[in-house]
């Protein structure tokens, strides 16, 4: 069997592995040792030692456990409850006021971590018991959870940019920069649509009562002081520090661990089995990365010595498309993908295989990654995987119905949907401001 030929059975088995359920990281290198066996010979395992240690030696990547653990410690520090106390105070005369208030605290909480599992969790224990007391329907309050805890894949700090900054080689700070103000018109869309629905079907989201809304005003304050100060200064500190060019990635994600442990200790919440948690929950989930990015830079590389790239190549030059029809394949392709698959393997499996092509196109990577990233919250939110809805259900009241929270979800797919199409045809939505703070680079 030719290289090519290798390359491309291994690719198709890659998909087949995947679906079927076998852990990625190592489906990827399995098959990217065996299949190198059978067209190098035992040059593979010089190859795989030299891919390995290119990924370890990446200091861009160190910021991922450190913003982990900052998003950790945040969550356990007992900071968010105050915040969405506080945010629903101050919403309280507003249609949808505890929706609305889910989505700025989950805004907020998303450029403090980029977990989306810990994200939707703590959302759903705070705010779905609150609406289904209020008598929210069940597709308003679930479906406004699980968007705005998906929010942390495109706002700063998000460890998705990261990695697609240490994979198509482009600053990260110029991605923070450029996914800033796509982010927050996200985010509008949905604070807009809350309201909007809230107006329209008030059964689906009943007001505050108005005794409830009367809250002395040196109580709304302290709770501001309290929940709101805090975790904002926090996100101010280490983003500015990154988007002024005060701090690396690296260093403004440890400057953050710091400051979740102070604030922390500044909620009476730090304890030695605290950090514990927050440290073994890292180190897991930083070594599930790790070990992807090691399994797909092997199976990437291998899969280019084999020749099947060079035939991948082939296959989409014959198709003949320009600039524009290629930008929007790539784009189907990731919805699609996003249906069975996760954020995670997107970037580090197939974005790789299509970057070549982008850079031959002349497409701008910062750009396009943060179209990519916008396209990729789809992937919590597309069934039969969605696993955002599947984070809300182990924490939702009795009686909630998964189908029930899909169907909360549809919305705000067809609304990041909308939110691509904009960027796409405004790319400045994405540019200006990292041509703005770190000046232009030839387009």
């Amino acid at each position: 069997m030719s290289g090519e030929a290798l390359g491309m059975t291994m690719l198709a088995l890659m998909v087949v592995a995947i679906l079927v359920g076998f852990p990625t990281a190592f489906t990827l290198m399995s098959l990217g040792v065996t299949f190198g066996f059978l067209g190098m010979g035992f040059l593979v395992f010089d190859l795989v030692v030299q891919r390995t240690f290119f990924v370890m030696q990446n200091d861009v990547l160190v910021a991922i456990p450190l913003f982990l653990f900052m998003g950790y410690l945040v969550e356990r520090a007992g900071i968010v409850d105050k915040l969405f106390k506080s945010v629903q105070l101050l919403m309280g005369g507003v249609p949808g006021a505890i929706g609305v208030a889910t989505l700025i605290t989950g805004a907020l909480f998303a450029t403090a971590t980029g977990i989306v599992g810990a994200s939707v969790t703590l959302l759903g224990l705070l705010a779905m018991p609150a609406m289904m007391r209020r008598g929210y329907h069940v597709t308003y309050s679930g479906g406004i959870i699980v968007a705005a805890g998906t929010l942390g894949i495109l706002l700063p700090p998000s460890v998705l940019l990261i990695l697609y900054g240490f994979i198509a080689g482009v600053s990260v700070p110029r991605l923070y920069a450029a996914a800033l103000i796509p982010g927050l018109m996200l985010a509008g869309f949905y604070l807009l649509y809350l309201m909007v629905r809230a107006v329209r079907d008030p059964a689906s989201a009943p007001p505050m009562p108005v005794e409830e809304r009367i809250v002395p005003l040196p109580q709304i304050i302290a709770m501001l002081a309290t929940g709101l100060l805090p975790i904002l200064t926090l996100i101010l500190f280490v983003l500015g520090s990154i988007f002024f060019g005060f701090a690396t990635p690296s260093e403004a994600a440890a400057l953050g661990s710091l400051g979740g442990l102070l604030l922390a200790a500044g909620h009476r919440k730090l304890s030695f089995s605290m950090v514990r948690e927050s440290v073994f929950l890292t180190v897991r989930a930083a070594a599930m990365v790790g070990w992807l990015l090691v399994g797909s830079s092997i199976f990437a590389a291998v899969f280019a010595r084999l020749g099947g790239a060079s035939l991948l190549g082939e296959i989409l030059n014959g198709l003949g498309l320009e600039k524009i029809q290629f930008v929007i394949l790539v784009q189907v392709i990731i919805f699609l993908l996003g249906w069975p698959l996760e954020w995670t393997e997107i970037t580090i499996i197939f974005l790789p295989l299509f970057l070549p092509f982008l850079v031959a196109y002349e497409v701008d990577l910062v750009w396009f990654g943060v179209l990519a990233a916008l396209n990729m919250q789809t992937a919590f939110l597309s069934p039969p995987v969605a696993m955002s809805a599947y984070y809300l259900m182990n924490v939702a009241p009795k009686g909630v119905l998964l189908n029930d929270i899909f169907k909360g979800m549809y919305p705000y797919i067809g609304l990041q949907v909308a939110a691509m199409v904009l960027l796409y045809l405004f790319p400045a939505m994405a540019l200006w401001l990292p041509d703005l703070v770190y000046g232009a680079i030839g387009r």
